[in-house]
């Protein structure tokens, strides 16, 4: 399916990587060409809720970090290298979705057999050429003066956690998106990894975490917050490190925070007294990392659509901190760039109106036509942190990528 998409200019790939992770409804999903695009570079929610709302449709595409309204005079003149714009939706030509042993093709331009017919007889190519070492554009030195002063705002009370990230980046000629996503998915396999392309910017994302999903009238939160590396030469040692992230103080101190934000979040927009935490602290295993994933979950009030249910909730609290105004502040202030489409969130909306969105973490963004590469990594800094173990932590969470890359 991905060789067979190199042909659409614009395409989204959704692989649970056969991942058996709750609420599940797809193992795997995609979606070629355009009948129908929104693109937004300004905040507009009310163009976002007429798009929406038009009719009974299949939507794909992306809502990058920085489209909120929460706060104001926020720098425009850093760097993405990227380009990705605020917001992109699209009604696809093509949807295929895979489900257990089940096929099921929609096309407004081609017939299904022909589209499954050429998909099974496309070469499927394995090249890959590696890229030139990513150089992060904030020394280690500069990341450990600016977690000391976000520690200091801590102390202050100007806020009690916040998300804080790097990028690393460089320019590489001969990179291919197609056979790095591949070697991502092999050497990273995540339940919500995604291959993402709108024209010349592609996304190669390996997140493991989840931002909302709604299901009727029922909508959940699943946040990350809590890593730690995994043995993987010692069986023993690997479930101790697991016990010891269950019962980390700093790590539960920063889920429960992320927990709080989330509930108040879902509280805006869910049924009185239907906001509840269907588990706290949960410990799940991916190829490299131990994370600590929370589930929140409410009934939605009537009348609400994705338009406003983005409103209430995004950027997702995983990725800001708490309390959420002050330390999206902080992040625009401290940060060198703009994150993007990194931290954002990639998904989409089913004809019936219920919607599945991911958060963009450990992923890989290319442009085509400057041929810069980068990721980003970043940690929650709250009151137990050390800085220098916040950017060893960035540097775990990185490896998934670097293999990939190399």
């Amino acid at each position: 399916m991905l060789n067979w998409s190199k042909q659409f200019s614009i395409c989204s790939l959704f692989d649970t990587q056969q991942y058996q992770h709750s609420y599940q409804s797809i193992d795997c999903l995609m979606a070629v060409g355009v009948v129908d695009s929104l693109v937004l570079d300004k905040v507009d929610y009310a163009t976002l809720k007429s798009f929406v709302s038009l009719k009974k449709r299949w939507i794909f595409g992306h809502i990058s970090f920085e489209f909120q309204d929460l706060i104001s005079n926020v720098d425009t003149a850093k760097k993405d290298s990227i380009g990705f714009p605020l917001l992109h939706l699209f009604e696809p030509a093509i949807t295929i979705r895979i489900l257990n042993d089940s096929v099921e093709i929609s096309s407004s331009t081609m017939s299904p057999e022909l589209i499954f017919s050429e998909i099974n007889n496309i070469a499927i190519g394995s090249s890959h050429q590696p890229t030139r070492s990513l150089v992060s554009t904030t020394s280690k030195e500069e990341y450990l003066s600016i977690i000391n002063t976000l520690l200091d705002h801590i102390l202050k009370g100007d806020c009690y956690e916040i998300n804080f990230c790097q990028e690393f980046h460089c320019t590489s000629a001969d990179f291919s998106p197609y056979s790095t996503y591949q070697k991502l998915a092999a050497v990273s396999p995540t339940p919500f990894s995604c291959f993402y392309k709108m024209e010349d910017k592609y996304l190669m994302c390996a997140s493991p975490e989840r931002f909302l999903k709604k299901t009727g009238k029922q909508i959940i939160a699943q946040p990350i917050k809590g890593t730690i590396a995994r043995d993987l030469l010692d069986a023993k040692k690997d479930n101790q490190f697991k016990k010891e992230l269950f019962l980390s103080e700093k790590d539960r101190s920063e889920n429960v925070m992320i927990v709080d934000l989330m509930r108040n979040d879902l509280s805006r927009i869910a049924k009185e007294g239907t906001v509840e935490v269907k588990e706290l602290f949960g410990i799940y295993t991916f190829p490299h990392v131990h994370q600590m994933i929370s589930t929140i979950e409410g009934e939605l009030e009537e009348g609400l659509d994705f338009s406003d249910i983005l409103k209430a909730t995004f950027p997702m609290g995983s990725m800001t901190g708490a309390p959420k105004k002050r330390v999206m502040e902080l992040i625009h202030k401290y940060e060198p760039i703009k994150r993007g489409l990194y931290s954002g969130t990639v998904g989409y909306i089913t004809p019936d109106g219920d919607f599945d969105f991911n958060v963009v973490i450990r992923s890989i963004l290319h442009n085509e036509t400057n041929k810069e590469v980068s990721y980003q990594v970043g940690s929650g800094i709250t009151f137990y942190s050390n800085a220098e173990k916040e950017y060893e932590e960035c540097l775990l969470k990185a490896i998934g990528m670097q293999k990939a890359l190399s």
